[in-house]
């Protein structure tokens, strides 16, 4: 009995914890740091006149607010070219489309992202560059303007984790998951007897069971990594799934909650990396907290 309060208190003690650092003047919003000083959904979607309406003086944006309303100002992104996380070779290239696809294409997802989130090309209006959130363990903030410092002899975004088709989450094989639902599943893998998805399906931390598959589709290339693969842009302190609802930060899409003895990190991190998980190795009970 004594063990089971003392989960529910340090349970209770990690929620709390997240939601205390979003008790702004008007209380704490799912929305978080995206709440905008109490602006909310209206940062990043104009209901009249897109970037126009949101206070943009000018633009020649042609798609002015079309699509998700967005109202953000994209023109300087237009048709660009940025390579994440490579050696200079390009591995990683994605090109931005001229104008938005729709809402739901993933390269339209990426342009959005960025509209706030580059540190070099766009107008970032109320952004401040650091998360309102500290940076659990170590200390300190993280940047929110990414590309703002490239790496020695590289480009902006090559310090990046990759986003695009080319960033592609391999399923079955020898090292990787067996990916059900996720479009290119193939002979599931047994780990002491038990399919791989069952971690997949299973981990609190997942993000496989929130509606099936947070994968991307670029044309025909499945299972490639977006943006909103890794984040949920609409909740920053909480996540859920089929299993319930849990703690996060940073809008991460999964049970994350960094801590010195911890394991949620590393788990949410093996939704994709399946050759680096426990499980995958044989260790089939550590915990995710």
């Amino acid at each position: 009995m004594k063990k089971n309060c003392l989960l529910v208190l340090v349970a209770f003690t990690v929620s709390s914890a997240a939601m205390a650092q979003l008790t702004y003047k008007g209380g704490a919003d799912v929305l978080g740091a995206h709440n905008g000083y109490g602006r909310g959904c209206v940062m990043c979607h104009a209901p009249h006149s897109g970037s126009l309406g949101n206070g943009k003086a000018t633009t020649s944006d042609p798609e002015n607010g079309m699509y998700a309303l967005w109202g953000q100002d994209l023109t300087p992104l237009y048709g660009r070219t940025f390579d994440f996380s490579g050696d200079g070779a390009a591995t990683y290239a994605v090109t931005l489309p001229s104008a938005p696809v729709s809402a739901h294409d993933a390269n339209t997802i990426i342009l959005f992202c960025l509209s706030c989130h580059d540190g070099v090309l766009t107008n970032v209006g109320m952004m401040q560059g650091q998360t309102v959130e500290t940076l659990p363990i170590v200390g300190g903030t993280a940047p929110t303007l990414l590309a703002k410092a490239a790496p020695s002899g590289g480009t902006p975004y090559q310090n990046d984790h990759p986003v695009g088709q080319n960033a592609i989450v391999s399923c079955g094989g020898t090292y990787n998951w067996d990916c059900t639902g996720g479009g290119n599943t193939t002979t599931p893998i047994t780990m002491n007897g038990a399919a791989s998805s069952v971690f997949l399906t299973n981990n609190p931390g997942s993000f496989w069971n929130a509606s099936g598959n947070p994968l991307a589709t670029f044309g025909s290339t499945v299972n490639a990594v977006t943006c909103t693969t890794c984040h949920n842009q609409h909740s920053m302190t909480v996540y859920t799934n089929k299993k319930g609802s849990f703690a996060t930060m940073f809008f991460i899409r999964g049970q994350y909650t960094p801590n010195a003895n911890g394991n949620s990190v590393a788990q949410f991190c093996r939704n994709c990396h399946g050759g680096e998980s426990n499980e995958m190795n044989g260790v089939m009970n550590v915990p995710t907290i």
